[in-house]
């Protein structure tokens, strides 16, 4: 009677326990289900109809009716049992149900934990991915710094706090504003983010005199809003420095290949004169300087000496080496063709013209380089218009009006005195003053004796080949050319050799092959070959004639002339006819 009344009490549970949110299942001693309310059926046998009365295991494992059977034999309770039914995870409590000490069933109370364990498994993916986001943050080698939309710190990472020298502890829950106005940073990006509504980008000055560029990106909420900036901050102090150290460099690269060319060009030069002694080395080097700019050359020296030599080879290392290069004899030309020969002329700018007119010499240099040889022997008029030239990069042709565009560099040499000619009137001040921007001297082979054994077997070398005689040169003969003066400079001493080779019958040329050394080098008259001295009137006519010859070929009249030497003209010309002078 008494199980009955249980049992009926059990049914009336039954519908109680159908609104619980926990699953209630309760079976007799022989296993029958006895309860089972809408959860369990939910949980358990969604699709089954009939459960009530039912052995458990119908809808549950040989396992849980077995663990039940330990209850009912045992009256001990199982807490916390974790059940997997299908893709389900149930954890139950099972209870004995007793009368006066006398078993009657199993209470089991279970809930599906499946969905908390979904959530616990999203939570653990959650920890483990911000945990790599840390990672991530933390290992960048640029610095991060992260705001909230109203520009209060949330985070900083390791490279921020080594780029700028300052604390995170001191700067979470910092806003933006705070940090500016207490100086230690001078602008904020973020602020800047979060005026403009879009990324930028700045250079930004920390306190203790860093330097980096910040980028800051905008994040924005489901509505649109910036809920928070994330801050890129790169140092570039030690860029800035390896910038200055890059341009060192550069500058330090580009000063040896300026050298490593200027010598490579210094050898072409070498390979052209014979430089010996370090006044003439100096000189070439500074040939080699002016030529890589266009500024004016004026070279200076005795006939011989090789001025025309130097200004070719000036022209071949110089950037306008690939333009022509235009060597104008100022002596050799007729003055009155001179002018239609430097500057052209028009269609019928006179008798004889061409029909077509003529480019001058300066029009064909275009591009290249002009040697204006004997330069002292410029008429005045054409002085003028060669200083026009150089100072307004155009000419005018003969009979033209107008300006033709010029492009050269010159090149001027003389062996004449152009200060003197400037004094006496015979030379432009100003155009003096415009040619002498570079000058160049060359010293007459005399003064570097050190260069004529090696110039002499440098002629000796070219002469064989042209020739096919192979002589050789005592060493006596050598001795004796080392005294020779060599007034007449390289020239001479390359005629010398040639004439040499060429006359003498022997093939080792001795010093009897070679002219006769003057008695006196020292003296003005050297070149007379008579062994007998002259007297003191030959030698002072000698003197005298000497230096009317001078006079005249500084000045270019004996009017002129005269007025240096303060005579008279006509004792200019009576001396001359008296001296026999050799006046051109």
């Amino acid at each position: 009677m008494q199980s009955n009344v249980f049992w009926h009490y059990i049914d009336v549970l039954g519908k109680i326990l159908d609104t619980a949110h926990n699953g209630a299942v309760i079976v007799d001693k022989d296993g029958k289900i006895r309860l089972f309310n809408q959860v369990a059926r939910k949980t358990l046998t969604p699709k089954k109809p009939k459960i009530i009365g039912e052995h458990i295991t119908s809808v549950s494992s040989e396992e849980a009716w077995q663990d039940m059977c330990e209850i009912l034999n045992t009256g001990q309770p199982q807490v916390n049992k974790t059940i997997t039914i299908g893709k389900s995870t149930i954890i139950a409590n099972r209870t004995p149900l007793m009368i006066e000490d006398q078993i009657m069933g199993v209470l089991s109370i279970f809930q599906d934990i499946s969905e908390y364990e979904k959530i616990s498994s999203e939570l653990d993916s959650f920890k483990q991915l911000s945990m790599q986001l840390d990672a991530i943050i933390e290992s960048s080698y640029d610095g991060l710094y992260i705001t909230n939309g109203k520009a209060t710190t949330l985070r900083v990472n390791r490279a921020y706090e080594r780029i700028s020298g300052l604390k995170r502890e001191d700067l979470i829950g910092r806003n933006m504003k705070d940090l500016v106005r207490e100086g230690l940073i001078d602008r904020s990006v973020t602020l800047e983010v979060l005026r403009q509504q879009e990324p930028v980008t700045i250079m930004q000055d920390i306190l203790g005199g860093r330097h980096v560029i910040v980028t800051g990106n905008p994040v924005y909420d489901k509505e649109g809003t910036i809920s928070a900036v994330v801050t890129n901050v790169r140092d570039i102090t030690e860029l800035n420095q390896l910038r200055l150290e890059l341009e060192e460099t550069r500058k330090l690269s580009s000063r040896y290949q300026e050298e490593l060319e200027e010598l490579r060009k210094f050898e072409i030069v070498s390979d052209a004169f014979i430089a010996k002694s370090r006044p003439f080395r100096a000189l070439l080097k500074q040939a080699v300087k002016v030529s890589q700019v266009d500024a004016t050359v004026l070279i200076t020296g005795e006939s011989g000496v090789g001025k025309s030599l130097l200004a070719r080879v000036i022209h071949k290392i110089s950037q306008r080496k690939e333009g022509p290069f235009i060597k104008i004899s100022c002596g050799a030309i007729p003055e009155a063709l001179m002018e239609s020969e430097l500057f052209g002329y028009e269609k019928g700018a006179f008798t004889g013209a061409r029909g077509e007119g003529k480019a001058g010499l300066f029009e064909i240099a275009s591009k290249g380089t002009v040697f204006l040889d004997e330069i002292g022997e410029l008429p005045l008029n054409l002085q003028v218009k060669l200083l026009d030239a150089l100072e307004d990069k155009e000419i005018y042709r003969v009979g033209g009006t107008a300006p033709v565009p010029v492009d050269f560099r010159l090149l001027a040499a003389t062996k004449r005195d152009l200060k003197q000619m400037v004094k006496v009137g015979n030379f432009r001040e100003d155009l003096f003053f415009r040619l002498s921007v570079i000058p160049l001297h060359i010293p007459p082979l005399r003064e570097r004796k050190e260069a004529i054994i090696p110039l002499i077997d440098h002629f000796l070398q070219k002469t064989i080949k042209t020739t096919g005689k192979t002589k050789v040169i005592a060493p006596e003969a050598y001795e004796h050319l080392t005294r020779y003066p060599f007034f007449g400079n390289v020239r001479e001493l390359r005629n010398l050799v040639e004439r040499t080779l060429i006359l003498s019958d022997n093939n080792v040329i001795r010093i009897e092959d070679l002219p006769p050394l003057p008695k006196a080098e020292t003296s003005f008259f050297y070149r007379e070959k008579s062994d007998t001295p002259p007297t003191l009137k030959q030698a002072l006519a000698k003197f005298e004639a000497r230096i009317i010859e001078d006079a005249v070929a500084t000045c270019g009249t004996f009017s002129k002339a005269a007025k240096m030497l303060g005579v008279n003209q006509s004792t200019i010309s009576r001396k001359v006819k008296r001296h026999k002078c050799n006046i051109a």
